[in-house]
This record gives C-alpha cells, sequence and structure tokens, in this order.
C-alpha cells in the first residue's frame, strides 16, 4: 500500500477491506466520540465492515485517489492513531474539500491533528488544484478549533447543531464552520 502523505512524524495511507477493525475500536472509545455521538459508538460493527469500508474504498476510486479519508500511522512504530479527511462533498465542487480528523486518545496532546491537517491542507492548495478548505467543529470542542486556528483557518459561521447530534454534550451551544482560501494559505 503506498503512502498518500507523510509528516515528520506520520504517514497516510488509504484504507483497506480488512481495516473495519480499526475504525470499530476507534468509534467505540467513549471519549473519542463524546462530541460525535455523546460517547456511543457510531455504527454497528457490520455497517462498518459492509457499508463504511467499501463506501470509502469507492471514494478512492471516485476520486481517483487524490481525496478521501485515509489512515494515520506514527512513522516510529508504526501504531494506527486514527484517520484523517480532506474530500470534497459527493456532489460538491472537487476544489472545495473538507478538512476532518479523528484521534485515538493516546495520540492526542502530541500535535499529530495540527501536524498532519497542516500537510493536507498545504497539498491541497499546492499539488490538487484547492480553492477552499472548510471543517466543522461544535462549538465546546475547543481542542478541534484550536487545530483549524493552527493551519489557518478562521470561522466563517456558527452553525446550528445537526439533529442527530441533539443529545451531546454542548449541543446547545451549536458549533462553527472554519475555512482557508488558497489566497489566504498563500499570504502565511
Amino acid at each position: 500500500m503506498s503512502d498518500y502523505l507523510e509528516s515528520e512524524r506520520l504517514v497516510l495511507r488509504q484504507f483497506t477491506a480488512e481495516d473495519a477493525h480499526l475504525l470499530i475500536e476507534l468509534d467505540s472509545d467513549p471519549a473519542v466520540m463524546r462530541f460525535l455521538t455523546g460517547g456511543e459508538p457510531s455504527l454497528p460493527d457490520d455497517l462498518v465492515r459492509d457499508e463504511v469500508i467499501p463506501s470509502l474504498l469507492a471514494a478512492y476510486e471516485r476520486w481517483n485517489g487524490r481525496f478521501g479519508l485515509f489512515a494515520a500511522y506514527e512513522k516510529a512504530t508504526g501504531a494506527f492513531i486514527g484517520w484523517f479527511c480532506l474530500r470534497p462533498e459527493r456532489s460538491g465542487p472537487l476544489d472545495v474539500v473538507e478538512l476532518g480528523y479523528r484521534l485515538r486518545r493516546d495520540a492526542w496532546g502530541k500535535g499529530y491533528a495540527t501536524e498532519l491537517s497542516t500537510a493536507l491542507v498545504d497539498k491541497g492548495f499546492s499539488e490538487l488544484g484547492v480553492s477552499t478548505v472548510w471543517g466543522e467543529t461544535m462549538a465546546s470542542n475547543v481542542a478541534s478549533q484550536r487545530v483549524m486556528e493552527k493551519v489557518g483557518m478562521s470561522v466563517v459561521e456558527s452553525i446550528p447543531t445537526p439533529d442527530d447530534m441533539q443529545g451531546v454534550e454542548g449541543a446547545d451551544r451549536g458549533g462553527f464552520r472554519f475555512e482557508i482560501s488558497r489566497e489566504q494559505w498563500a499570504r502565511r
């Protein structure tokens, strides 16, 4: 499997059909899922195997491996630390892409989210013809907001909490959409 992107300490690779257990384990940690589902696993294990993984693999084909959701590993240990995405909306333009990430708890606080997010934003603007990178997070998820700020993104609007997240801690506060344009990135 070839690498999609490398940073100083980390590497991103495409997920494979055999990687469902990585997503299942990640989404089974209540702390990881705190701001997404209130701590509950996001999907039953069989749906991850039968629908999520095939959807990820189809996205790599749809976008010729340029965009998608990628597995992140430490270079030094080979340990899976979570995932990162850089991808357009399914029916959206290819030059407006979402930045996202979800990390295992033991990878928190090490600067990994900022390191790979910066590398992804750089790749999007310098190699992939991206004009805008955006991300969304809940108002109560300050750690995620800090990552987006560190990569040069800024809040462009407040957003309501999605209906399926109403029971999540902090849902009453809504969230934020962050963005960075190619022009803003070039001035950094």
